[in-house]
C-alpha cells in the first residue's frame, strides 16, 4: 500500500508540474514574401529603373520594381514606465539616400534563391545584368516555438550585387 501512495504521489507531482508551464505567447504578426532591393546611395543617380527577378524552388517571378527612397530608424528613447521598466518608446525616420523596392512573391522558404536585376540608368542605356544566388535568412525573433521569420534582400551598387546584411 505504502508503494502504491508514493507512486500516486509521482504521478499526481509530475502532472501538475507539467500542467504549470507558462504557455509562450506569440505575436500574430504576418510576414510578406518578398525580395527587398536596395539601390545604394552611391548608385542612386545612375538608376531610373530596375526589373528584379527571382527563382526559388523552381518558381520564378519578375516584376519592374516601384522605387521609393530609403530610410533608416532613428530611436528616441523610452519614457520611464509607471511599474518599472520602459513606457512609452518611439522612432523617427530619416532619408539615408538609398532606393528601395520589393518583388512579392508567391512564398519564401530557406532554400537557395536566385536573384536577377536589369534596368535603364540615368541616361537611357541599359544597366548592367546582375545576378546572384543566396540563402535566405532564417531568424526567430521571437523564440523558436514561434515560428520563423524569413528575409531575402539585396544591394545593389556600381560592383554588383549582394546580399543585404
Amino acid at each position: 500500500m505504502r508503494k502504491l501512495a508514493v507512486i500516486v504521489a509521482l504521478t499526481a507531482t509530475v502532472f501538475l508540474a507539467s500542467s504549470c508551464r507558462a504557455e509562450t505567447v506569440c505575436p500574430a504578426i504576418a510576414q510578406a514574401s518578398v525580395v527587398a532591393l536596395t539601390v545604394a546611395p552611391e548608385y542612386v543617380s545612375s538608376v531610373k529603373s530596375i526589373h528584379l527577378k527571382a527563382c526559388q524552388d523552381g518558381r520564378c517571378m519578375g516584376a519592374d520594381l516601384d522605387l521609393v527612397p530609403g530610410s533608416t530608424p532613428i530611436d528616441q528613447g523610452c519614457e520611464p514606465g509607471s511599474y518599472g521598466g520602459d513606457g512609452v518608446c518611439s522612432a523617427t525616420s530619416s532619408p539615408d539616400g538609398t532606393l528601395t523596392g520589393m518583388l512579392m512573391l508567391e512564398s519564401l522558404t530557406a532554400s537557395l534563391i536566385e536573384v536577377t536585376v536589369t534596368g535603364t540608368g540615368a541616361a537611357g542605356q541599359p544597366l548592367p545584368v546582375r545576378a546572384l544566388a543566396f540563402t535566405p535568412r532564417v531568424a526567430y525573433p521571437y523564440g523558436e516555438q514561434c515560428g520563423s521569420f524569413i528575409t531575402a534582400g539585396v544591394v545593389l551598387d556600381a560592383n554588383g550585387l549582394r546580399q543585404a546584411a
